[in-house]
């Protein structure tokens, strides 16, 4: 329309000029107006066949997006936990919470189930219960009533629209907040028996504005006096730490500490299950039914306190939450107490099954790097083995069906090949000894539960 308009102006112009070079140009204006037509329309034509090929090439099977069409950006989103902005998986870079309306699982996957195997997981809650509470009936801003105060403060709270305890953060720079709370028992200082677990559920946050570290004491002597042992749950907001990620212990028996991360296990702005089991000497501890640590010989202890530590970091932050927990109990029964200072199960198994079967040998994840609590396990089988010169051992490594066969079966024959090495370091003849890695391939248990794949998990010492 526009071309025509402006051919006309043209004409109008030429005819003005009322001469044979004007009627020259006329003519060869309309030449040029026939093919610039001509053209317009071969463009309108070739065009549309285009628009129809390109739908036709965008034509999806299964979502799959074809050569002719690029897949859409991912669009960024920002977390409603934490804030962060500009996230574009399905989740948050900072916190790890999940993006909104996606099918994603509430937190990403466990590393130790990318390697190949699933965290080991023997707990078992004692069966009687000598202390819970659940805040039932409680008045959010009073003092829990089934608990008494050492130091500090303490207060029922809502979290979520949860009724929860909370032990108070710190608020203002260099600040140091110490509170210390107890089960209220009618003999509060000696009540914890021979064996027993403890468990509660607390809350870890992916930032906040004071770091947390809150502390499960076992205490003995007069009126509690004595430390026995110490289990932190450490809050950092490091990027070191990237939140509560860290577990200490001191043992005060051995007078010993130590320290593990925790990170990759733990749920960022939720809540965290906390289990420990003791049976006469033997210390277990478990985050999310991930048993954490496993101490051979810790100190008994009479009653336990529960201290919350806050410090202020000051980073700005300003959400200071303190600690929160909930579904505190304690009872009575362990996870069965494993004899270490006995050779006698190898020769008992060796003579009524003509095998050693155990869950106690134990590895790096993904690896096959014997961790020193083995050691004690692998000793007993070297004893028996220097006693009885002329056995023969087929040392079988299994594990359950977390992960592939690609990735179990070498792990399996690799860590039975570890088992071996360690037997020969200790003095046993390596003609006697041959390593066979079974993957997952032989079960004694069911692979659908945490217990029976935890049994599943197993070295194998098969007379030959």
């Amino acid at each position: 329309m526009k071309n025509r308009r402006i051919f006309s102006v043209v004409v109008l112009a030429v005819l003005a000029c009322g001469n044979a070079d004007a009627q020259n140009v006329l003519g060869r204006l309309a030449e040029r107006a026939k093919n610039a037509a001509e053209n317009a329309v071969g463009n309108k034509i070739e065009n549309a066949i285009n628009n129809k090929v390109d739908k036709a090439g965008r034509k999806k099977e299964s979502g799959e997006v074809t050569a002719t069409e690029t897949a859409p950006a991912a669009q960024a989103w920002i977390c409603p936990e934490c804030g962060k902005t500009g996230n574009t998986g399905a989740f948050c870079e900072d916190c790890g919470a999940k993006k909104p309306g996606t099918d994603a699982p509430a937190v990403a996957s466990n590393p130790a189930e990318a390697a190949g195997e699933q965290a080991k997981s023997d707990f078992v809650p004692g069966a009687v219960t000598l202390f819970e509470d659940n805040v039932t009936g409680e008045q959010v801003g009073e003092f829990p009533s089934k608990w008494n105060l050492i130091e500090g403060n303490c207060e029922v709270s809502k979290l979520g629209g949860e009724t929860v305890i909370s032990l108070p953060p710190a608020t203002t720079q260099d600040e140091y907040v110490d509170s210390q709370i107890q089960p209220l028992m009618k003999n509060i200082y000696n009540y914890l028996p021979e064996e027993y677990t403890i468990e509660f559920d607390w809350y870890v946050y992916a930032k906040q504005d004071d770091s947390n570290d809150i502390k499960v004491y076992g205490r003995t002597g007069d009126k509690g006096g004595e430390e026995a042992f110490c289990v932190s749950l450490s809050c950092k907001d490091d990027p070191k730490f990237q939140g509560t990620s860290r577990i200490f212990f001191k043992n005060a028996m051995t007078d010993n500490n130590g320290e593990v991360d925790a990170s990759f296990n733990l749920k960022k702005n939720a809540w965290n299950h906390f289990a420990l089991s003791f049976n006469k000497r033997a210390l277990k501890v478990y985050v999310n039914d991930y048993r954490i640590a496993n101490i051979p010989n810790a100190k008994p202890a009479n009653c336990m306190t529960l201290w919350s530590i806050s410090r202020y970091l000051g980073n700005g932050i300003q959400n200071k939450k303190g600690t929160q927990f909930k579904n505190f109990r304690i009872a009575q029964g362990a996870v069965a107490l494993y004899d270490q200072n006995t050779t006698d199960a190898v020769a008992k198994a060796m003579e009524e099954t003509g095998k050693f079967v155990t869950n106690n040998i134990n590895f790096e994840t993904g690896k096959a790097t014997l961790l020193p609590e083995s050691m004690e396990e692998i000793q007993k089988v070297a004893d028996y083995m220097l006693k009885n010169k002329s056995v023969r051992f087929e040392v079988q490594g299994h594990c359950d069906n977390q992960g592939s066969d690609k990735v179990n079966d070498p792990l399996s024959q690799q860590r039975a090949e570890a088992v071996v090495a360690a037997l020969v370091k200790l003095g046993v003849d390596e003609w006697n000894l041959r390593a066979v890695g079974k993957g997952s391939h032989e079960p004694i248990a069911d692979n659908g539960t945490k217990e029976g794949q935890a049994k599943n998990r197993r070295v194998e010492f098969i007379k030959k």
